[in-house]
């Protein structure tokens, strides 16, 4: 037999049993598009986070005040102690590593903004003119926090375009007054609408200078302090130095914890691939079902079946070429439910992508080759028990069968 006789006489079969055939299509559609919904769903939440910690800025380094054990806290709240507070001088103090760029020291509190009789609450940050270059981000008017000694401030902020847009209807907000708690600022720019990064939306902040943060929320104690490395290759001994540093100054305890962005990003790169894999293969699972389903229809179309193979048995077919036989009908079956699959599960992603655009939902290149792959597999394989029972049957008898 040509192998297109076998593809035909596979089409004729699966023509002639309708409703077994949309059955199996059905089984082994639903398999393939479950696969590719759950790894789209897991690659855009891997490529969100990658996004969101790149936009950070490039090359960072973070220090945290208080030493992150693998219990998850800070050992020193268990014998009453507290970890010593990074302040101004420690930020200013890591300058002194060459492979430091420039560095970004960071309060973060909450306060009311009031202009006029509208006001709202609102994250302020207090930080130093580095800040911007530092974190990336670009100014849509005016200008950023001025240079200079940051122990000591000017009355100025820098506000998001959510807060001149909810303060100042569109009018000018650059040159104008705010009150934050007892004190007053005068708006020297507007940050460039920026929106959510790792959940905190950028566009709603006020920007002041340090010491005026301080002096508002009576705290010498740093939130953290961002470092910017001078190239890649420098990110580990910026890093390092950063440790070194803060040890010294901290009478040799090293109590805080520095961690870079490229650590960060590869740990979630990690996790989310090795949790992709694991709901993808439980969502591979839906496939077996559906070569169980094609394993019993076809032990059942083989007692169906009896004359129509022992008619080819006696006109020559081996035990073979009867098994071929039943495997085509197998792949032609999982090919058709694979490729509806295939479709499903391209219009379910950009149905889920249209719902949440700011995920980056995509179904990785190794799924669209795994899933219908699979679901082939699957389909010959649990095709091997009735194909070799169709084999087996003596032609004698099974001409001789009563249908």
């Amino acid at each position: 037999m040509r192998p297109s006789d076998f593809l035909d006489f596979a089409w004729q079969v699966v023509r002639g049993n309708r409703s077994r055939t949309l059955l199996i299509l059905l089984a082994m559609g639903i398999g393939v598009a479950a696969v590719l919904m759950v790894t789209s769903l897991g690659e855009g939440a891997r490529r969100y986070v990658l996004n969101q910690f790149s936009g950070l800025g490039a090359n960072l380094v973070i220090v945290l005040p208080g030493r992150s054990e693998t219990a998850g806290g800070i050992p020193g709240f268990l014998i009453g102690k507290t970890p010593r507070l990074l302040t101004t001088d420690d930020a200013l103090a890591l300058t002194r590593s060459h492979a430091v760029r420039r560095i970004a020291p960071l309060i973060v509190g909450a306060g009311d903004v009031h202009w006029n009789a509208r006001s709202r609450e609102t994250p302020i940050l207090g930080t130093t003119a580095e800040f911007i270059v530092v974190r990336q981000m670009a100014m849509g008017q005016g200008q950023f926090l001025p240079e200079g000694d940051p122990h000591h401030s000017q009355p100025v902020c820098v506000i998001g375009a959510k807060v001149k847009r909810e303060l100042f209807s569109g009018g000018t907000a650059v040159g104008e007054w705010l009150r934050i708690g007892d004190r007053r600022f005068r708006v020297i720019g507007v940050i460039a609408p920026q929106g959510q990064s790792l959940g905190f939306n950028t566009d709603e902040i006020v920007v002041v200078p340090l010491a005026a943060a301080q002096a508002l929320f009576n705290t010498e104690s740093l939130f953290r302090i961002m470092i910017e490395a001078k190239s890649r290759t420098l990110v580990p001994q910026a890093k390092a130095d950063a440790l070194e540093i803060i040890r010294l100054r901290h009478e040799g305890e090293r109590d805080v914890t520095v961690i870079t962005q490229d650590a960060v990003l590869s740990t979630f790169d990690r996790i989310l691939g090795a949790l992709t894999l694991a709901v993808a293969g439980i969502a591979a699972i839906s496939l077996s079902v559906a070569g169980i389903l094609i394993m019993n229809v076809m032990l059942i179309s083989v007692t169906q079946r009896k004359r129509e193979i022992g008619l080819l048995k006696a006109l020559g077919a081996t035990g073979r070429q009867v098994r071929l036989l039943f495997f085509t009908e197998a792949a032609l079956l999982a090919l058709a439910g694979g490729s509806a699959g295939l479709i499903v599960g391209k219009l379910g992603q950009l149905v889920v992508a249209s719902i949440f655009p700011d995920i980056p939902f995509s179904i990785p290149w190794w799924a669209l080759v795994a899933a219908p792959v699979t679901a082939v597999a699957t389909a010959i394989l649990f095709s091997v028990a009735p194909a070799r029972k169709a084999a087996q049957l003596d032609p004698v008898l099974a001409l001789s069968a009563r249908k």
